[in-house]
């Protein structure tokens, strides 16, 4: 039987349960950049696998439910995890096998980005998956990261200014999460300065009460944006598990993925929106040479 050496290592483990992206921009693909990056140990479990590149999605198949149960299983049973991140979750069936094995398993530090439509438009899950992800995940949820078009569909009405921000904040907390972060990066692009809006809930003398941020920075003009909310909802993660407090840890993801945007800018990778520069630290982009 292995044993740990008092003198063993630990890192943050952070297992990511979501789609394959086979461009290697979002989903699990870029998950595992982002926490490797972040200095975080990498754990995945694949619900789906998509055909997919800089261009859209063509096609998606998605995975057993025994088979990303067994995964789950595998990979907790055996080297654990501190947090969860949970991304594209194609069907209700696989919400609720998801959500069946964390309970099962005891998860409680899950950060939830509720993945249900690609920048290109095509559906990666659906209103009757919305349903399921706000009966079943967002009670056991430490925060949910949806970008403006996902909280429209989680309400059932249109998101339009960072003033809609507050009120959809408090409905999306009253289903069920410890913290709602609405990402505002989907406004359109005359709003040369981004917010974004974090809620969450807070013990202060035994007593429940509810605090709130905004987060407001510039847009980074780049048609390389593919990949950022699963890139931030990851990067929250890692800074959580490695014992960043909610703000901090939040704070900390935004800046990590406006670096990434204006590493990436300049990169070539495919004939449609690109990926941010995950790697930035470790191998730094640069301006395209002039001739």
């Amino acid at each position: 039987m292995k044993t740990t050496s008092p003198t063993s290592i630990q890192i943050p483990k952070v297992l990511t349960i979501a789609g394959s992206d086979s461009g290697g921009g979002a989903g699990v693909q870029a998950d595992l950049k982002v926490i490797t990056s972040l200095g975080g140990y990498g754990l995945s479990v694949v619900t789906a696998i998509t055909a997919q590149n800089t261009l859209g999605v063509t096609r998606i198949q998605d995975i057993d439910l025994d088979v990303i149960e067994a995964q789950i299983d595998a990979v907790l049973l055996d080297i654990g995890a501190d947090i969860v991140k949970i991304g594209m979750l194609a069907s209700p069936e696989i919400v609720h096998t998801v959500a069946i094995a964390l309970r099962r398993h005891g998860m409680k530090k899950i950060v939830l980005d509720p993945v249900l439509r690609a920048t290109s438009g095509a559906s990666l899950g659906g209103d009757d998956t919305a349903q399921a992800m706000m009966k079943e995940l967002f009670p056991i949820a430490s925060i949910i990261t949806p970008n403006l078009d996902e909280a429209s569909l989680l309400l059932g009405r249109d998101l339009n200014s960072p003033n809609d921000f507050k009120l959809a904040a408090q409905e999306l907390l009253e289903m069920g999460p410890q913290a709602v972060l609405i990402k505002g990066g989907h406004l359109d692009a005359t709003h040369t300065q981004i917010t974004d809006y974090l809620m969450w809930r807070s013990i202060d003398d035994d007593l429940e009460v509810v605090l709130s941020k905004e987060f407001k920075h510039d847009r980074i003009t780049t048609a390389n944006t593919h990949g950022t909310g699963c890139s931030l909802a990851s990067a929250i993660a890692t800074y959580l598990a490695d014992g960043h407090e909610l703000t901090h840890a939040v704070a900390k993801a935004i800046s990590y993925v406006e670096a990434g945007l204006e590493a990436g800018k300049f990169l070539s990778i495919g004939e449609g929106p690109g990926p941010l520069w995950h790697m930035f630290e470790f191998y730094p982009t640069s301006l395209p040479l002039e001739k």
